[in-house]
């Protein structure tokens, strides 16, 4: 019973008994597009908009599964390119949904394989060419060198962010798509050659951070929050003053300043 009684006042400090106040997040692919811990940016943004006052409610969008009616933000991961090659076919059934979302303004996420079929294409190192879905202005190489470790870069909208690449695709933006950041040095980020790293176009972030990323980078968290939150209730909805939850959050924020310290001090 002190269990229960517990669960139910956490439930209720979250936020989580205000179905009024639901924000529907759709984790794309799960099953085959989830490596390096990507499936921890699922689980930052629901635990966070919990402790806003939100009632997060995750739909897992595997291949074959019913769109959901309600969609205010969308967390793709990466894959090998096996794992791209299968949900393929699927995700050109659903290519018109994206794109009319991604310029509806919907926050999204895309990590490593899904941000490289966000573009125009991935070519593997073998020579097989898997069209994207052309939301990110973008082409992506399969090459033999795997550029890996711990990445800071520097964005203009939430400083440093700070992450984890692996990978060999190399991406390749078209003149002016804004880059997510730019890094300090060659054989790194988008393609190792032009110091960029990931790209913005609408409310849509691509990048090749792990690691995962959001637990270490609260300020991209958040913007993908306040901007599902403002889209369904209106401007001025989302208030960090007023989150219930707000001794958890400077908790969580503490723990993501030093995993952030610990990162960037790592060599590669």
């Amino acid at each position: 019973m002190v269990n229960e009684a517990a669960d139910r006042s956490e439930a209720a400090q979250a936020g989580q008994e205000a179905p009024e106040r639901a924000i529907d997040l759709v984790s794309l692919y799960p099953q085959d597009m989830n490596i390096y811990g990507d499936s921890g940016n699922v689980l930052t943004v629901s635990r966070r908009l919990a402790l806003y006052g939100y009632q997060p409610r995750i739909h897992r969008i595997n291949q074959g599964d019913a769109w959901p009616d309600q969609v205010d933000m969308i967390l793709g991961g990466g894959g090998q390119d096996h794992g791209q090659g299968r949900i393929i076919d699927d995700l050109f059934e659903r290519a018109d949904t994206l794109r009319a979302a991604a310029e509806a303004g919907v926050p999204m996420l895309m990590v490593c394989g899904l941000y490289q079929l966000f573009g125009h294409y991935f070519e593997t190192i073998d020579g097989e060419r898997l069209d994207g879905i052309g939301i990110i202005g973008a082409y992506s190489l399969g090459r033999p060198v795997r550029m890996i470790g711990n990445l800071v870069e520097h964005t203009d909208s939430f400083g440093d962010a700070i992450g984890y690449e692996n990978h060999s695709g190399q991406t390749f933006l078209d003149p002016g798509v804004e880059p997510l950041g730019r890094v300090d040095a060659d054989g790194c980020g988008n393609n190792g050659e032009d110091r960029t790293e990931g790209a913005r176009v609408h409310n849509v972030i691509g990048t090749y951070l792990h690691g995962s990323l959001l637990p270490k980078n609260p300020a991209i968290s958040d913007f993908l929050i306040r901007t599902a939150v403002e889209a369904r209730y209106g401007q001025g909805s989302f208030d960090p003053a007023a989150a219930p939850g707000s001794a958890e959050l400077a908790r969580l924020d503490e723990a993501a300043a030093q995993a952030r310290q610990a990162a960037s001090a790592r060599p590669r």
